[in-house]
């Protein structure tokens, strides 16, 4: 259980991060800037590391037995900036309570 919680977070870093980074860097240099090849390279790396993600989640369902209502707010953070990292934080608050 430990190993699968532990990985999700660190692939729900690595996709929200990847996220910030498509939204705050890559799209304005494609707008402001006219680099349209930032979005093309940093939407690719996001969406392999969203697919990850998606495995991660998986993973983490059957391996933690998390209920469902876990499983659809992991998989919606994905979409809301900085959602990741909040949800890291309150994982990191639920370990902590089931270990005490």
């Amino acid at each position: 259980m430990k190993n699968a919680l532990k990985q999700f977070r660190f692939m729900g870093i690595l996709e929200g991060g990847s996220l910030l980074v498509l939204l705050f860097i890559a799209m304005p240099l494609k707008y402001f800037f006219g680099f349209p090849e930032a979005v093309s390279v940093v939407g690719a790396i996001h969406g392999g590391l969203f697919t990850v993600y998606c495995l991660a989640i998986l993973y983490a369902t059957f391996a933690v037995k998390w209920p469902f209502r876990f499983t659809v707010g992991a998989l919606a953070v994905a979409f809301i900036p900085f959602g990741n990292f909040v949800l890291d934080r309150r994982l990191e608050n639920w370990k902590q309570l089931k270990m005490s």
